[in-house]
């Protein structure tokens, strides 16, 4: 069925995560109908109360393992745990998320007619043997690894993509994120941004792995999803896959020094040993995001860790 409204009917997968919720909200801000899927696995229903008023959103609990019948125009398929300590809980349902999520939400863009964008992972390099990384870069990854629930995952979720493109001309974009940090993290996900805040603000030791000399690039959150945006909205013969992060590398040891400042913290730092399969080296080459969506990253480090901290820090002094 033809629809004749103006708003564009979008599909969220993964809508009440953190950056899930972020798209949601943006989306809404441009005038647009939001349908926000999530099982709630990592996703929480407070990332998204303050959108639950508005006429124009509408959040569904479903797990995108099964199919998924709904009219839409646009679908952007966020839905998988993304941090270690939640994509390894349960690998196995980690890797079905990321695969038969990414047939369920291929076919009912097919059915529909839909575009649709999969929300992929810098993690599908490994621990990378190029620097920085560029998308012609195939990869280097373990695939009997702790973390190949997650990077094979993904991986495969491409080849899909790239499949039913082929042999189905389906609309497809892929975007492969970098780290991203900012509000609406969860506290206790593991990640390096927010596990260096919630410590320092705690004034609990810093937990560095390895040495601290791995490099990562930090990109804030509403950079990140201004970058989904140009992407959907780019020509049709355009699928990517396209790198979406902040070129701008730091060593761990770095940013653990950076926050300790910012937060005026009187933590010290703890070294542990390093787990298995964990990238040395993690910068992107955004050439082509520069050429063919017009994006760059506009949040310098120091901004966005002051904007993360404050959400931090008013989210401890709830509990």
């Amino acid at each position: 069925m033809q629809n004749y409204s103006i708003r564009k009917r979008i599909l969220v997968t993964g809508g009440a995560g953190f950056l899930g919720s972020h798209l949601c909200e943006r989306l809404l801000k441009e005038g647009q109908d939001v349908l926000c899927v999530d099982n709630f696995f990592t996703g929480t229903k407070d990332n998204i109360i303050h959108l639950i008023d508005n006429n124009h959103f509408e959040i569904l609990r479903h797990d995108i393992t099964f199919p998924l019948y709904v009219e839409v125009d646009e679908i952007y398929n966020l839905a998988c745990p993304a941090s270690p300590i939640h994509y390894q809980y349960d690998p196995v349902q980690t890797t079905k998320t990321s695969v038969h999520g990414a047939i369920n939400m291929l076919g009912l863009a097919k059915r529909i007619n839909a575009k649709i964008m999969q929300a992929s992972t810098s993690e599908v390099y490994g621990d990378p043997q190029i620097h920085p990384q560029t998308e012609k870069y195939c990869g280097h990854v373990n695939p009997i690894g702790s973390r190949a629930c997650y990077d094979e995952g993904k991986r495969c979720a491409e080849t899909l993509f790239f499949d039913y493109h082929r042999q189905h001309n389906l609309r497809i974009k892929v975007a492969r994120i970098f780290n991203t940090y900012g509000s609406r993290m969860h506290p206790n996900d593991g990640r390096v941004v927010s596990n260096f805040i919630v410590q320092a603000l705690q004034n609990q030791p810093i937990t560095v792995y390895g040495d601290g000399s791995q490099t990562r690039s930090f990109c804030y959150v509403d950079d990140l999803i201004e970058g989904f945006i140009r992407l959907m909205n780019t020509p049709d013969d355009f699928t990517g896959p396209v790198n979406l992060g902040n070129p701008g590398e730091f060593t761990i040891l770095e940013l653990a020094e950076k926050v300790i400042a910012m937060t005026h913290s009187s933590s010290q730092i703890e070294f542990k040993p390093l787990p298995g399969d964990d990238p040395k080296q993690r910068q992107p080459d955004i050439t082509l995001a520069q050429q063919a969506l017009n994006w760059t990253v506009k949040v310098k480090l120091e901004q966005g860790l002051e904007k993360t901290i404050a959400y931090f820090r008013q989210l401890l002094n709830k509990t």
